[in-house]
Protein backbone atom coordinates (compact mmCIF):
# COMPACT_ATOMS: atom_id res chain seq x y z
CA UNK A 1 0.00 0.00 0.00
CA UNK A 2 1.38 3.40 -1.02
CA UNK A 3 3.07 6.00 1.70
CA UNK A 4 1.98 8.79 -0.59
CA UNK A 5 4.14 11.61 -1.54
CA UNK A 6 6.41 13.69 0.95
CA UNK A 7 4.56 16.64 2.03
CA UNK A 8 5.91 19.90 0.91
CA UNK A 9 4.90 23.32 -0.52
CA UNK A 10 2.98 22.82 -3.79
CA UNK A 11 4.21 24.00 -7.23
CA UNK A 12 2.73 27.12 -8.53
CA UNK A 13 4.68 28.27 -12.02
CA UNK A 14 3.34 27.15 -15.00
CA UNK A 15 5.83 25.54 -17.50
CA UNK A 16 5.70 27.67 -20.88
CA UNK A 17 5.34 24.19 -22.89
CA UNK A 18 3.20 21.52 -22.01
CA UNK A 19 5.53 19.25 -24.45
CA UNK A 20 7.99 16.89 -22.65
CA UNK A 21 11.49 16.68 -24.07
CA UNK A 22 11.73 13.87 -26.68
CA UNK A 23 8.26 14.09 -27.37
CA UNK A 24 6.35 14.31 -31.45
CA UNK A 25 3.45 15.47 -32.80
CA UNK A 26 0.91 12.64 -32.57
CA UNK A 27 3.34 10.78 -30.34
CA UNK A 28 4.33 10.29 -26.72
CA UNK A 29 6.23 7.90 -24.82
CA UNK A 30 6.47 6.30 -21.50
CA UNK A 31 8.84 8.08 -19.40
CA UNK A 32 10.51 4.75 -16.92
CA UNK A 33 10.07 1.87 -16.14
CA UNK A 34 10.76 -1.89 -17.77
CA UNK A 35 8.93 -0.37 -21.03
CA UNK A 36 11.16 3.03 -20.38
CA UNK A 37 11.06 5.32 -24.03
CA UNK A 38 8.84 2.57 -25.47
CA UNK A 39 6.28 5.98 -27.78
CA UNK A 40 2.47 5.58 -27.68
CA UNK A 41 1.13 7.10 -30.62
CA UNK A 42 -1.50 9.82 -30.21
CA UNK A 43 -5.09 8.75 -32.51
CA UNK A 44 -6.97 11.41 -33.94
CA UNK A 45 -9.68 11.87 -31.72
CA UNK A 46 -12.05 14.66 -30.94
CA UNK A 47 -10.75 16.82 -27.57
CA UNK A 48 -8.23 14.16 -26.96
CA UNK A 49 -5.42 15.68 -24.59
CA UNK A 50 -2.81 13.44 -24.20
CA UNK A 51 -0.67 14.21 -20.66
CA UNK A 52 2.53 15.44 -21.77
CA UNK A 53 5.63 13.26 -20.97
CA UNK A 54 7.21 16.00 -18.25
CA UNK A 55 3.81 16.01 -16.37
CA UNK A 56 3.94 12.67 -16.37
CA UNK A 57 7.86 12.57 -15.40
CA UNK A 58 6.62 15.35 -12.72
CA UNK A 59 4.24 13.27 -11.21
CA UNK A 60 6.33 10.13 -11.05
CA UNK A 61 8.83 12.00 -9.46
CA UNK A 62 5.99 12.68 -6.32
CA UNK A 63 4.81 9.19 -6.42
CA UNK A 64 8.52 7.97 -5.70
CA UNK A 65 8.93 6.19 -9.09
CA UNK A 66 8.48 2.02 -8.38
CA UNK A 67 4.75 1.61 -7.99
CA UNK A 68 5.27 -2.16 -7.22
CA UNK A 69 2.31 -3.77 -5.89
CA UNK A 70 -0.06 -0.57 -6.50
CA UNK A 71 -3.64 -0.95 -7.70
CA UNK A 72 -4.35 1.71 -10.66
CA UNK A 73 -7.64 2.83 -12.15
CA UNK A 74 -6.94 5.19 -15.39
CA UNK A 75 -10.82 6.65 -15.75
CA UNK A 76 -10.41 8.23 -18.95
CA UNK A 77 -7.35 6.38 -20.61
CA UNK A 78 -6.91 8.45 -23.86
CA UNK A 79 -3.49 6.82 -25.27
CA UNK A 80 -3.12 4.76 -22.12
CA UNK A 81 0.22 6.94 -21.22
CA UNK A 82 -1.08 7.01 -17.55
CA UNK A 83 -2.10 3.35 -16.98
CA UNK A 84 0.87 1.89 -19.28
CA UNK A 85 3.14 4.05 -17.13
CA UNK A 86 2.20 2.65 -13.83
CA UNK A 87 1.97 -1.11 -15.13
CA UNK A 88 5.57 -0.19 -16.35
CA UNK A 89 6.55 1.25 -13.25
CA UNK A 90 5.58 -2.40 -11.49
CA UNK A 91 1.23 -1.98 -10.58
CA UNK A 92 0.08 -5.46 -10.08
CA UNK A 93 -3.24 -4.02 -11.17
CA UNK A 94 -4.22 -1.55 -13.85
CA UNK A 95 -7.34 -0.98 -15.30
CA UNK A 96 -7.92 1.81 -17.73
CA UNK A 97 -11.36 3.39 -18.98
CA UNK A 98 -11.87 4.60 -22.36
CA UNK A 99 -15.01 5.37 -23.76
CA UNK A 100 -13.82 6.41 -27.96
CA UNK A 101 -13.62 3.18 -29.72
CA UNK A 102 -10.71 4.63 -31.96
CA UNK A 103 -8.43 5.43 -28.76
CA UNK A 104 -9.25 1.36 -27.07
CA UNK A 105 -8.21 0.03 -30.51
CA UNK A 106 -4.86 2.57 -30.47
CA UNK A 107 -4.26 1.54 -26.44
CA UNK A 108 -4.95 -2.36 -27.07
CA UNK A 109 -2.52 -2.09 -30.15
CA UNK A 110 0.09 -0.60 -27.83
CA UNK A 111 -0.85 -3.33 -25.05
CA UNK A 112 -0.46 -6.33 -27.68
CA UNK A 113 3.29 -4.62 -28.77
CA UNK A 114 4.00 -4.19 -24.83
CA UNK A 115 2.49 -7.82 -24.26
CA UNK A 116 0.95 -6.33 -21.29
CA UNK A 117 -1.40 -9.06 -20.07
CA UNK A 118 -2.08 -10.06 -16.27
CA UNK A 119 -3.30 -7.02 -14.53
CA UNK A 120 -3.59 -4.61 -16.99
CA UNK A 121 -7.30 -4.45 -18.39
CA UNK A 122 -8.92 -2.37 -20.98
CA UNK A 123 -12.82 -1.52 -20.38
CA UNK A 124 -14.49 0.35 -23.62
CA UNK A 125 -17.05 2.29 -22.08
CA UNK A 126 -18.79 5.46 -19.66
CA UNK A 127 -16.72 6.23 -16.91
CA UNK A 128 -19.18 6.96 -14.18
CA UNK A 129 -21.27 3.31 -15.65
CA UNK A 130 -17.44 1.25 -15.25
CA UNK A 131 -16.98 3.10 -11.48
CA UNK A 132 -20.76 1.58 -10.78
CA UNK A 133 -19.56 -1.65 -12.86
CA UNK A 134 -16.59 -2.33 -10.45
CA UNK A 135 -17.93 -1.60 -7.65
CA UNK A 136 -20.66 -4.51 -8.30
CA UNK A 137 -18.56 -6.87 -9.03
CA UNK A 138 -16.64 -6.18 -5.57
CA UNK A 139 -13.16 -4.43 -6.78
CA UNK A 140 -10.75 -4.07 -4.31
CA UNK A 141 -9.89 -0.31 -3.77
CA UNK A 142 -7.40 1.48 -5.59
CA UNK A 143 -4.12 2.79 -4.63
CA UNK A 144 -3.60 5.31 -7.19
CA UNK A 145 -7.16 6.75 -9.80
CA UNK A 146 -6.06 9.23 -12.57
CA UNK A 147 -8.75 11.43 -13.41
CA UNK A 148 -8.17 13.47 -16.39
CA UNK A 149 -11.63 14.17 -17.89
CA UNK A 150 -12.41 16.82 -20.80
CA UNK A 151 -12.29 19.72 -19.01
CA UNK A 152 -15.46 21.17 -20.61
CA UNK A 153 -17.61 18.79 -19.03
CA UNK A 154 -18.33 18.16 -15.01
CA UNK A 155 -17.36 14.79 -14.84
CA UNK A 156 -14.96 16.13 -11.26
CA UNK A 157 -18.21 16.51 -9.68
CA UNK A 158 -20.36 13.66 -11.20
CA UNK A 159 -17.75 11.09 -10.27
CA UNK A 160 -16.51 12.44 -7.15
CA UNK A 161 -18.89 10.35 -4.51
CA UNK A 162 -18.17 6.83 -6.48
CA UNK A 163 -14.73 7.75 -6.95
CA UNK A 164 -13.75 7.94 -3.44
CA UNK A 165 -15.59 4.95 -2.44
CA UNK A 166 -12.99 3.46 -4.65
CA UNK A 167 -9.95 4.34 -3.21
CA UNK A 168 -8.15 2.69 -0.39
CA UNK A 169 -7.91 4.37 2.99
CA UNK A 170 -4.22 5.62 2.27
CA UNK A 171 -5.12 5.60 -1.61
CA UNK A 172 -4.19 9.35 -3.85
CA UNK A 173 -6.19 10.76 -6.50
CA UNK A 174 -4.02 12.43 -9.67
CA UNK A 175 -6.34 15.09 -11.19
CA UNK A 176 -6.22 17.54 -14.52
CA UNK A 177 -8.30 20.39 -14.88
CA UNK A 178 -8.33 23.23 -16.55
CA UNK A 179 -7.91 25.94 -13.81
CA UNK A 180 -6.23 25.03 -10.25
CA UNK A 181 -8.18 23.19 -7.04
CA UNK A 182 -8.28 25.64 -4.86
CA UNK A 183 -10.63 23.72 -2.32
CA UNK A 184 -10.06 19.70 -2.08
CA UNK A 185 -13.29 17.45 -1.18
CA UNK A 186 -14.05 17.46 2.64
CA UNK A 187 -11.25 15.12 4.11
CA UNK A 188 -8.91 15.09 1.60
CA UNK A 189 -5.60 17.43 1.28
CA UNK A 190 -3.38 18.86 -2.09
CA UNK A 191 -0.54 17.14 -1.58
CA UNK A 192 1.30 18.10 -4.60
CA UNK A 193 0.60 20.43 -7.68
CA UNK A 194 1.59 22.19 -10.70
CA UNK A 195 0.72 23.47 -14.41
CA UNK A 196 1.94 23.11 -18.22
CA UNK A 197 0.62 25.58 -20.34
CA UNK A 198 -3.11 25.51 -19.98
CA UNK A 199 -3.14 22.23 -18.00
CA UNK A 200 -3.31 22.22 -14.17
CA UNK A 201 -2.09 18.97 -11.92
CA UNK A 202 -2.36 18.17 -8.77
CA UNK A 203 -2.39 15.76 -5.77
CA UNK A 204 -4.58 14.39 -3.30
CA UNK A 205 -4.86 12.48 -0.85
CA UNK A 206 -6.65 11.83 2.42
CA UNK A 207 -6.78 13.31 5.75
CA UNK A 208 -5.94 12.16 8.86
CA UNK A 209 -9.00 12.05 10.80
CA UNK A 210 -7.19 14.80 13.72
CA UNK A 211 -6.49 16.68 10.30
CA UNK A 212 -10.31 16.02 9.80
CA UNK A 213 -11.49 17.55 13.06
CA UNK A 214 -9.50 20.98 12.44
CA UNK A 215 -10.52 20.97 8.65
CA UNK A 216 -13.01 23.23 7.57
CA UNK A 217 -16.16 23.19 4.73
CA UNK A 218 -14.55 22.08 1.75
CA UNK A 219 -15.93 22.24 -2.34
CA UNK A 220 -16.12 19.99 -4.85
CA UNK A 221 -12.95 20.47 -7.56
CA UNK A 222 -14.59 22.13 -9.67
CA UNK A 223 -16.51 24.23 -7.60
CA UNK A 224 -14.24 27.09 -7.67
Amino acid sequence: MPSGPRRSSAARSCERSPSGPGSAPGRVRIIGGRWKRTPLDVPTVSGLRPTPDRVRETLFNWLGQSLDGWRCLDLFAGTGALGLEAASRGACRVVMVERDRAACRSIADAMARLSAGGGVELIEGDAQRVLEALRRRSEPPFDLIFLDPPFSEDWIERLWPELEAAVSRAGLVYIEAGRPIGHPPAGWRLERSGCAGLVHYHLLGRMEPTEELHHGESRLPGNL
